[in-house]
């Protein structure tokens, strides 16, 4: 009986230990694991983009490699090696720099790994299935249509003294906004409504590396100097709500935004807190909503429709030319927010708390 009894318990410990092994090192998801590669958590945008996906993954049953690359293309491409060694199953990517991945991209895909461009538009790569964002050009148009409506320009109002920013040249959406803004702001220019003292009007002058808040303050200090130690400015082109912050602070540095210097009209984009903050302050005038949330759900159900071996839905099939192929995509639409409905399209739909401000 005790050897009979020693025998049973034997087995069953050996039975333990091999249950323990297969399950070590492996997937804790029997649906396996995705990778989300975002560029960096020094913008509160990016940290909800992967939430949201991470959230939503897990809610399907994956598991998920969520990495932040800290704006380093060195770190984002080492990262994304590492989730393929993991063996992950597809890959969503919001590229630092949209030219460096061709070389990584290759290896995904000779592991069979599928790969959904974030927001931000991969190039030089056929190894694409497809591009999830907004509508970038119109992101622009709204920009350029505040501005447009504040300054009364439709009215025949004006001249107006304007400066203009651009994002990262390393941004394919960069390319967008400007393009957008500028197909309203343009004519304006042209027939002198618009000043642009600096003459600064070419995205190569006015972009900003990495969508860097201090390079843009440092900028806005430099054309202050340089072109309004008389006159002001009534507005500036800001793409972006880092940048728009550190416009900001060169501004208020020289006075805008105290006694009779009013600030001027300043756009941006994210609805990042900072920023709702500064126009419920009066110093922001204006972002570009995008609901993170949504875009997170739509690149999702493209994961599982490459997962699946189905056709994503998509709405967009000519936009988007990667110099290599037209990347099948879906766009969504951004929202102008400022002063009189920040509440209503941030708070009541649930992306803030009324707490947060």
């Amino acid at each position: 009986m005790k050897k009979g009894l020693m025998f049973i318990v034997l087995s069953l410990i050996v039975m333990s230990l091999a249950a323990c092994s297969s399950n070590s090192g492996g997937s804790k998801s029997d649906k396996g694991s995705v990778g989300l590669s975002m560029p960096t958590k020094s913008s509160e945008r990016w940290v909800a983009d992967g939430g949201n996906m991470k959230k939503e993954f897990e809610a399907l049953g994956y598991d998920v490699d969520l990495q932040y690359a800290e704006d380093v293309i060195e770190n984002q491409v080492s990262q994304i090696e590492n989730m393929i060694t993991k063996g992950v199953k597809v890959l969503i990517i919001a590229a630092i720099d949209g030219e460096s991945l061709t070389d990584v991209l290759q290896k995904a895909a000779d592991e069979n790994i599928s790969v959904i461009a974030y927001d931000r538009l991969i190039r030089n790569t056929e190894h694409l299935s497809y591009y999830a964002t907004f509508d970038n050009f119109k992101v622009g148009v709204l920009q350029a249509s505040y501005i447009e409506d504040k300054l009364g320009l439709k009215e025949g109002k004006g001249p107006f003294n304007i400066e203009l920013f651009g994002g990262s040249p390393d941004d394919n959406n960069a390319y967008f906004f400007f393009d957008g803004a500028m197909s309203v702001l343009q004519p304006y220019i042209d027939n002198g409504k618009l000043v642009v003292k600096s003459g600064q009007t070419k995205m190569e002058q006015v972009a900003t590396l990495r969508w860097d808040g201090a390079t843009a303050q440092s900028r806005m200090d430099n054309l202050l100097s340089a072109n309004y130690t008389s006159d002001q400015v009534d507005a500036v082109l800001s793409p972006y709500d880092g940048i728009s912050i550190g416009i900001i602070s060169s501004l208020k540095g020289v006075g805008y935004g105290s006694g009779d210097k009013a600030m001027p009209i300043i756009s941006g984009q994210d609805a990042e807190l900072a920023s709702v903050k500064s126009i419920i302050a009066g110093e922001q005038t204006s972002t570009i909503f995008k609901d993170t949330r949504e875009l997170a759900k739509v690149a999702v159900s493209m994961a599982e429709a490459v997962l699946e071996g189905k056709e994503a839905t998509i709405n967009d099939t000519t936009t988007y030319d990667n110099g290599v192929k037209v990347v099948p995509s879906f766009l969504l639409e951004p929202v102008s927010v400022d002063i009189m409905n920040y509440k209503e399209i941030l708070i009541d739909s649930g992306y803030y708390a009324d707490s947060d401000f």
